[in-house]
């Protein structure tokens, strides 16, 4: 599903950090709750045919989410996100890691930063993600890993998810 949405990757090396901008079409009290809610997120933060599977989530300042990405073989990929500040409806940072079962971090995988806003934009919110990584290495071995295609396919899941979330919102009004 292709839409006129904003959507904009941009790697910049100098800094080691990736920007991306982009626009659904919902109201930011609802996409918020799309990247802080489990329930939510595991219905479409994975690229298909891959789904999350969250193991544990703790939404708050020095609180986690713990989740594992899972292939169509069953295969799994652990990822841990540590959150540091917490601005509700507006912004959260984290630092992002692969991880085991367990949540012990990976140190031999890329780690990053993440500091993500959320603005809105007339009836659509714009959320922004900053990436920013300890080095050119790590930044690199995540765009080789396929970051810009699996994000992109998880963002269009959450654009075909958004309209059932919207009706189940309007009905608890």
């Amino acid at each position: 599903m292709k839409s006129n949405l904003h959507m904009n990757f941009t790697v910049d090396k100098e800094n080691n950090q990736i920007k991306v901008e982009r626009e659904f079409a919902a109201e930011r009290p609802l996409v918020w709750d799309a990247y802080t809610k489990p329930e939510i997120l595991d219905q479409w933060w994975a690229p298909k045919p891959w789904k999350a599977r969250t193991k544990t989530m703790d939404f708050r300042e020095g609180g986690f989410w713990h989740y594992a990405m899972v292939g169509p073989e069953g295969e799994e990929h652990w990822a841990l996100a540590n959150y540091e500040t917490i601005e509700p409806q507006k912004q959260f940072t984290g630092l992002d890691a692969f991880a085991d079962a367990d949540a012990n971090v990976n140190k031999d995988m890329p780690q990053s930063k993440w500091d993500v806003t959320f603005t809105d934009k007339g009836e659509n919110t714009l959320v922004e993600f900053f990436i920013t990584y300890d080095d050119l290495a790590q930044l690199e071995a995540t765009i080789e890993m396929g970051f810009k295609e699996g994000l992109t396919m998880a963002m269009e899941g959450l654009d075909e998810l958004l309209p059932s979330l919207k009706e189940k919102a309007a009905a608890t009004r």
